[in-house]
């Protein structure tokens, strides 16, 4: 077997829209592709052997031992991979359970589809799944020290990439609110929310944290001066730098017993308690010093640990904790206690589970040494050793709720305390006999205040109750009303997406919001570009959706990256599909015009429950998806008799029809006219069919999202198929004695779309410069050829510089071959080179011609025109009629017929 591709998805995509993580493995079957699963000897009995938990694994029988029935009976290998990777998986820790596998249209090559909880540990399992399967192949079994392996290693990447408890608890307290959230490149800060509604948290830091305060509470002993001055209590403490400072120190506080611990730490490093001598105290100050520059010595009061945290100026939750410890039974050692609790399955390492396990350091041994114990002693039954002299769960301690427990005066102290502080998220640590009594009524102090405290503790106590302290930091950050996503408008087709795109940007620019929008031109936000180049996958999305500064998302989405990589986004609040048509067909396993249409749906798919999914009622395959979708439906048209706009707008739904040469929207028995599509410069005076479609889908997609019909009006009127606004979409040149027309069309649908517009020049010779990607199937380009016939008088065939794995020349073959198949004399040259083959047309165009080019730069061919000084052509004039546009008439009233002429390009 041969891994061909492996792709990581991470948004909704052609598999799901509920499961967006995925790992898509192209798996090459080799000499397997004819034998299943029942004609490999002892394969059966291998896998059970090496994967006996795989009986869990129902699969298409629908009961436990399914899987293995299937694999007993025969089934393809890829199936059975598909399951052995979803296996590690759950082995690993991590819980999946999707799986898809399809065979794809080259023999013995299939798809295999499983989910994942980390990339990296999904794309190793599905590595390994193979790896496992080829050796039980050849050799009847998988060495279980291999195995013991593969499950460490994708332990350590599960927990290389976690988040962290505290982290998690926040992430999916912002899921359950529907608040979306994404990992920022740098400093693992988490960004929730989308664009200007977006807040950024780093663990519990949050971007409303003064950093003044976070300064301050890592100063231990400035915190202690700030709020003895507030009359606090506190303990007694000073700072010193040097050994022969301590002496005079303990001295200064009282002496013993004290604390020693560092001026700036955290996680309980380096402190000592209860130090009672001088070499205790020697053994202290060392510790503390490895740690920090100054240590802070301290008077040590008696009474157990609490941390009181603090969220936005109230007490969210109490919770005691306990050092590291183990209890006797009378018969265990205390190494034998510490082997016996470290079983306990809440306990991992770090901060990864609820506990964590018990280690023995410098301070345990001291411990030990105090009470005249080794790790052989045999505790008395009851009897509890401490191994911390530090409660940190971090270092094996355990938590007990005490949010009910705590005293109002010490509820009101922690939150004055925080304000002092100037802190929005604190942790305060008091030491208390007794934390349901006042501090001073019981000789308590507050020992410091923490930012960024954690938050395991409260979320999954050792005893007690969990507490969701998560969701007050998400009610500061996201009070309750307010958004946390800008609105997104989502656009696929395949063609029409790019006009469409800066066309429902345009009109949104007409609000005072700013814009962000991606097309195959680039990136950009305002009107500023960000980033040149083809930008239609969801890295492009992201790079939109994480500036703070955008309140609209209008993202064109391309066939290629919701394969390659999924969507960037959850949920859309419009998503707009233009219309499906045979292009890119056999690329990324997609070989049928209704496969494309799976892929293009996923945009309607993606779409919330109450916002539109705006489909063309016109293209069956378009209109279909309304069954896949659970967003309302909003359709558009060029047919105003079309029956399903008819039924549909009968029941009360919305439309967008041209009818009667205006553009119009439809709801009930209500029209509203927007505009006459000969005021719409984008239609050139009316006469591009396929742009007044484009214009009514960016008029539909704005009007469902709430943009006021003098909004549309106004962006209609100033957007043009110009350079500027819609470079290489029927940008039209006026070169004096002739016309040269620029458009990006490449594939059958957009050429006929085209050939509408061409056909209606009156005057000359209509010349076409002609190609496509060489990434098209040879009976596409063939049918390119022969519409070029159809549509030009003479013809130039060029080919791409990028022929895409294509000989040279080989493309142009094939569009030449198509032409004199339909029109065997026909006027056609090929000259290979692009500028070459533009130049050739301009300098031969005879007058009152149309040269028509479709390049593969766009930049390069309009350069060229523009070196030739082309005269600025005039946009139709407006009509007198547009006063009508806008008034709101019953269907069943006559409509409103243009009586202007209106001016256009000289030839159309």
């Amino acid at each position: 077997m041969k891994i061909l591709k492996i792709l990581t998805l991470r948004g909704p995509n052609y598999w799901s829209i509920r499961r967006p993580k995925l790992v898509v493995m192209r798996l090459d079957l080799e000499t397997l592709a004819e034998t299943p699963s029942n004609e490999i000897p002892g394969f059966y009995e291998g896998l059970v052997h090496t994967l006996p938990s795989l009986v869990e694994h129902f699969c298409s029988p629908g009961c436990r031992g399914g899987f293995l029935s299937r694999v007993q009976e025969g089934t393809m290998m890829g199936h059975i991979i598909e399951h052995v990777a979803l296996e590690l998986q759950e082995l690993a820790g991590m819980e999946v359970g999707f799986g898809r596998t399809r065979e794809t249209a080259e023999p013995g090559v299939y798809q295999v589809v499983i989910e994942y909880q980390n990339e990296q540990a999904g794309r190793y399992a599905a590595r390994a799944a193979v790896r496992i399967c080829q050796s039980i192949i050849e050799q009847g079994a998988y060495p279980s020290l291999e195995l013991a392996q593969d499950l460490s290693d994708l332990r350590d990447l599960a927990g290389d990439a976690a988040l962290g408890p505290s982290t998690e608890a926040l992430v999916k307290e912002a899921e359950a609110r529907d608040i979306p959230w994404m990992e920022v490149s740098a400093r693992a800060m988490i960004q929730l929310g989308y664009g200007a509604h977006q807040k950024r948290i780093q663990a519990t830091l949050s971007g409303y944290t003064s950093i003044l305060g976070v300064e301050l509470a890592s100063d231990k002993e400035g915190t202690k001066q700030v709020l003895r001055a507030a009359g606090v209590p506190v303990p007694r403490g000073t700072v010193v730098s040097y050994l022969d400072e301590l002496e005079d120190a303990i001295a200064d506080v009282g002496g013993y017993p004290i604390v020693i611990k560092p001026l700036n730490g955290n996680h309980g490093r380096g402190i000592t308690i209860n130090i009672t001598h001088w070499k205790q105290a020697e053994a202290g100050y060392d510790a503390a010093k490895a740690v920090s520059k100054s240590v802070i010595v301290e008077r040590f009061y008696q009474g157990r640990d609490h941390r009181v945290l603090v969220v936005n100026g109230k007490v969210v939750a109490v919770a005691e904790r306990v050092p590291a410890h183990v209890v006797g039974d009378g018969r265990s050692t205390i190494a034998a206690l510490i082997e016996e609790t470290n079983r306990d399955p809440r306990r991992g390492t770090g901060h990864d589970n609820v506990l964590t396990k018990l280690e023995v350091d410098r301070t345990s041994w001291q411990l030990l040494d105090q009470k005249g114990y080794t790790l052989e002693t045999v505790l008395e039954p009851d009897e509890v050793f401490y191994l911390r002299s530090t409660a940190n769960l971090s270092t094996g301690g355990i938590a007990i709720d005490r949010t009910d427990d705590i005293h109002p005066e010490n509820a009101w102290l922690a939150q004055r305390v925080v304000k002092i502080i100037g802190l929005d998220i604190a942790g305060i640590d008091i030491v208390t006999s007794d934390i349901s009594k006042p501090l001073r009524d019981v000789d308590a102090v507050i020992v410091e205040v923490n930012a960024a405290p954690g938050f395991r503790m409260h979320v999954c106590p050792s005893e007690g109750i969990p507490r969701n302290v998560a969701e007050p930091v998400i009610d500061m950050l996201f009070p309750p009303g307010t958004p946390g996503r800008v609105p997104i408008i989502a656009i696929t087709g395949t063609n029409g997406k790019t006009t469409t795109t800066r066309l429902i940007a345009h009109i949104f620019k007409q609000t005072n919001q700013i814009v962000g929008y991606t097309t195959t031109d680039g990136t950009y936000i305002g009107e500023y570009l960000v980033e040149p180049g083809d930008n239609t996958g969801p890295q492009s999305a992201q790079l939109i959706l994480q500036d703070p500064t955008v309140e609209v998302a209008v993202l064109e989405s391309a066939r290629g990256g919701i394969l390659r990589s999924g969507l960037a986004f959850t949920q859309c609040d419009v998503g707009v599909v233009l219309n499906v048509a045979a292009d890119h067909l056999g690329l990324g396993d997609i070989n049928t015009i209704e496969a494309m249409a799976q892929v293009k749906g996923v945009i309607a798919e993606a779409t919330m429950s109450n916002g539109y999914a705006v489909l063309n009622a016109d293209d069956p395959l378009v209109s279909a998806m309304a069954e896949r979708t659970s967003a309302q439906i909003a359709y558009f048209s060029m047919n105003p008799e079309n029956e399903l706009i008819r039924t549909h707008t009968q029941r009360g739904g919305l439309a967008a029809v041209y009818e009667h040469g205006y553009l119009s929207i439809l709801k009930g028995d209500w029209t509203l006219r927007i505009e006459q599509a000969v005021n719409v410069p984008l239609t050139l005076g009316g006469r591009a069919p396929f742009m007044i479609a484009n214009a009514l889908a960016a008029s539909l997609a704005a009007f469902a999202q709430g943009v006021r019909i003098e909004d549309i009006r106004s962006a209609l009127a100033t957007f043009q198929a110009s350079t500027k606004q819609t470079p290489g979409r029927m940008n039209l040149f006026n070169l004096g004695s002739f016309h040269a027309l620029v458009d990006y069309a490449h594939n059958v649908h957009s050429y006929e779309a085209l050939g509408g517009f061409v056909q209606n020049w009156t005057t000359g010779e209509r010349i076409g410069v002609v190609g496509s990607p060489g990434d098209r199937r040879n009976e596409d380009l063939v049918m390119l050829g022969k519409l070029s016939a159809g549509i030009f008088d003479r013809i130039i065939v060029k080919e791409d510089n990028d022929t895409r794995g294509r000989d040279r020349g080989d493309a142009a073959n094939w569009i030449q071959l198509g032409i004199t198949q339909a029109k065997p004399d026909a006027r056609c040259e090929v000259v290979l080179d692009e500028a070459t083959a533009v130049r050739a047309a301009l300098d031969d165009a005879p007058p009152g011609s149309l040269v028509v080019i479709l390049p593969e730069s766009v930049n390069r061919a309009i350069q060229l025109i523009e070196e030739r000084h082309p005269i600025q052509v005039i946009a139709p004039a407006k009509s007198s009629d547009a006063a009508e546009s806008g008034a709101i008439v019953p269907t069943s009233k006559s409509t409103i017929d243009s009586k202007e002429t209106v001016s256009t390009p000289s030839g159309v």
